[in-house]
């Protein structure tokens, strides 16, 4: 986190149901003291210093919701306070690690849009990122499955949090968070590879040749470093022998000779048996 009566029933509730009631009564009092302050002094009231002071506590001890509202209502009552853009900033995580990702991409990209000299806005783009990076699960999710099923469409997170990350690196390379965000990339570029590799294959399984090698020709030539590249010469080949262009499949399967040497085509020219799932990624272990 950067820079966080009447009538009474006692056959309905029993002696120790009270007790119960009285605690969950009490614990609710003091939330609302927690969120409102004492004597009175809320949110909508506080003096700039302890509200900011309450917006961070919440942070810090992972009440986001509670962190984020507070904090969208000091920036509403005090625009251009000292607090004001490390509030956006904090807005921003908070909203993001309580699952909102539009909302924190909107707050992310206005404290971009409207602090471009921050001292921290290094870790503005580095956020941009991880909300983006972070939605990508249920594309992941979908790329085990049968890649008929999926359009380039799934890969727009991935994309979008490969673009973030890039443009952290292009614009602090001496960045704190720029390491980290290389890995990300790495990690990013391998899967949008593996993607292509899977759809390819799907081709391949079902002799769309032409679509197969467009396929593998893409990864080549837009992923030359990833390790799908082996997988999507391999393809190629396999493609062109079937569209009878063998001095082309020739031509590819030395270029995986020479290149990958290993690869399982190489001795098995069936190669790949059917649809794959994910594989060959590297495993991603950063922290946020």
């Amino acid at each position: 986190m950067r820079p966080s009566s009447g009538s009474t029933t006692p056959s309905l509730f029993p002696l120790h149901a009270a007790r119960l009631l009285a605690v969950v009564v009490l614990v609710a009092v003091l939330g609302a003291c927690s969120m409102f302050g004492r004597k009175g002094n809320t949110i909508d009231t506080m003096p700039l210093e302890p509200l900011y002071n309450r917006s961070h506590s919440f942070l810090v001890a992972g009440n986001y919701s509670g962190a984020a509202r507070a904090f969208q209502r000091l920036i509403a009552r005090f625009p251009s306070g000292p607090y004001s853009e490390q509030a956006q900033l904090e807005l921003a995580y908070a909203q993001y690690k309580d699952n909102q990702p539009d909302e924190a991409l909107s707050t992310i990209n206005r404290f971009i849009k409207t602090y471009p000299a921050n001292k921290h806005v290094d870790y503005a783009y580095y956020l941009r990122g991880l909300i983006n990076f972070d939605r990508t699960s249920g594309f992941i999710e979908r790329i085990t499955k049968r890649s008929g099923g999926m359009t380039r469409r799934d890969q727009g997170y991935n994309l979008q949090a490969f673009d973030d990350f890039s443009e952290l690196s292009r614009r602090f390379p001496d960045s704190a968070y720029t390491a980290d965000a290389r890995q990300r990339m790495i990690y990013l570029r391998n899967l949008l590879a593996q993607y292509e590799i899977n759809v390819a294959e799907f081709y391949l399984q079902n002799k769309a040749f032409v679509a197969a090698a467009d396929r593998s020709q893409y990864v080549i030539e837009h992923y030359q470093q990833a390790p799908q590249a082996g997988d999507a010469l391999a393809i190629l080949t396999r493609s062109y022998l079937a569209l009878d262009r063998k001095e082309l499949a020739a031509q590819t399967r030395e270029v995986l000779a020479l290149n990958y040497p290993g690869h399982p085509y190489l001795t098995d020219p069936k190669w790949p048996h059917g649809p794959s799932l994910v594989r060959k990624m590297i495993p991603f272990s950063g922290h946020h």
